[in-house]
């Protein structure tokens, strides 16, 4: 499975853990909710939710018509079915949730995975943090070492251009770290109010 077709896999089963959906409104959550899905086709969408329905973690039941009548005409007739998470679905879903190697620190991993930080264990959210802090900052040495190395045969705008990249990198970090700090704390992001004290 190419990392990508494992992102959407984990983003769909998440999404219908919240609640069942057509496949057009599963498509429309993944669009605006997570914007590394902004860019993806019902082609994409459909052969994923049928590798679901048979690995067994989704199940396909017979639903309206999507609000957005204009859907209908794309999606066909698979646009009456409503997917739901099974039983098995949510078990490996979780298991999913618990993972915090590497690969959840890369770009598009971890922006899927932050997505469902409302659904994630503290110990688990942290891990994942830490890692993807601690890859920020091996890629911002590296971008500076070879700024220092190519700085005087660099144009101006290419050197701008690298600054922004750097720039953008800083601002992540800083924002990990604050995020970092609130779950040291024990502030829940996922609702407002005091901190969460049966948190782990």
């Amino acid at each position: 499975m190419s990392r990508r077709s494992g992102i959407l896999e984990f983003a769909v089963l998440g999404l219908l853990r919240e609640a069942p959906m057509h496949g057009y409104e599963l498509r429309k959550r993944l669009n605006t909710s997570l914007g590394v899905f902004r860019a993806f086709s019902y082609g994409t969408l459909y052969p994923c939710l049928k590798t679901l329905v048979a690995n067994g973690w989704l199940a396909e039941e017979p639903g309206n018509a999507p609000e957005d009548a204009l859907a209908a005409p794309l999606a066909g007739r698979r646009a009456k079915i409503v997917y739901r998470l099974t039983a098995a679905g949510k078990e490996h879903f979780e298991e999913l949730l618990s993972r915090t190697g590497p690969d959840t620190w890369e770009d598009e991993t971890f922006a899927a995975r932050f997505a469902f930080f409302g659904q994630t264990e503290r110990d688990v959210r942290m891990r994942v943090l830490e890692g993807r802090r601690s890859r920020l900052e091996e890629r911002l040495e590296k971008m500076r070492a070879s700024l220092a190395r190519t700085r005087e045969r660099l144009d101006d705008y290419t050197l701008e251009l690298q600054r922004h990249g750097m720039e953008s990198v800083e601002r992540e970090v800083r924002w990990l770290n604050e995020l970092i700090e609130s779950e040291r704390a024990g502030r829940d992001l996922r609702r407002p109010g005091p901190p969460d004290e049966t948190a782990k």
